[in-house]
């Protein structure tokens, strides 16, 4: 889970401050940088008062701002709120989302916002069995059935998405036992290096023409098979105004 934080901040020509002596980093990073960006990664909460406080609010998710810990706390605490995924949610997940910032927060200014997807080589995609693997935590203890990498398969016109549990191999197998909501798509598994190599295994025993990879970080790179890898890309699209930008202009007088 480290690494799908860090990749690609790095991949971007980022630079990555991380560690446990937080006052030490944040000092180090001041020195280094005119902007500092606290990533809060799966809900957490910053650990020093920010200047601008962000925090993303799932469409297809509108109420775990209201079931778990810290959702419901980022949310009150927030300068600013993004509506995320709201072209792939429907009319009554956006609205749904929208009351809980309303009820939760009703002074932040909201950003409503789509998840656009993209695929490296995805007309290769039309016609082929495509194996999905997803991001791991996104499915596992965020409560996802599917995530970008199913979307992308069905839009690109797969003609079959490969059911991964009947090759599923070693922990993989107590994965799926665990978490029975899940859809035909792999979770990215890889917590020790023996959990990576059933990760693997799983991907090589599927009857898949295609690997379809939707986690944050290049999987080629963790594992090996002998199927090709196709990346699955998305990128925040702000939908009206106001937009980001516009809001950070404004509260940190740029």
């Amino acid at each position: 889970e480290e690494r799908e934080e860090y990749e690609p901040y790095l991949e971007a020509g980022g630079v990555v401050f991380a560690g446990i002596d937080y006052a030490a980093i944040l000092e180090q990073a001041e020195r280094e940088a005119d902007l500092v960006i606290w990533d809060g990664g799966n809900n957490d909460f910053p650990f020093y008062k920010p200047d601008v406080m962000i925090v993303v609010v799932d469409a297809l998710r509108p109420e775990d701002a209201l079931r778990y810990h810290p959702g419901e706390t980022t949310v009150r605490m927030a300068d600013v709120i993004v509506i995320s995924k709201v072209d792939t949610a429907t009319e009554e997940q956006v609205a749904a989302a929208m009351a809980t910032v309303a009820a939760r927060n009703p002074d932040a200014p909201v950003v409503r916002a789509a998840i656009p997807i993209s695929v490296e080589g995805g007309g290769d995609i039309r016609g082929r069995r495509v194996l999905v693997i997803e991001d791991g935590p996104t499915l596992t203890h965020g409560g996802m059935a599917y995530g970008a990498g199913w979307l992308a398969a069905r839009d690109y016109g797969a003609a079959e998405i490969v059911d991964p549990r009947p090759y599923a191999v070693g922990s993989m197998k107590d994965v799926f036992a665990a978490n029975p909501h899940l859809g035909p798509v792999l979770p990215a598994m890889g917590y020790g290096q023996q959990q990576t190599n059933e990760l693997a295994a799983t991907v090589a025993a599927a009857p898949a023409d295609i690997v379809l990879v939707a986690t944050p970080i290049d999987l080629s790179l963790v594992i090996k098979a002998d199927k090709p890898f196709l990346r699955v890309r998305y990128e925040l699209e702000e939908i009206g105004e106001p937009t980001l930008e516009d809001l950070l202009r404004t509260k940190l007088s740029l």
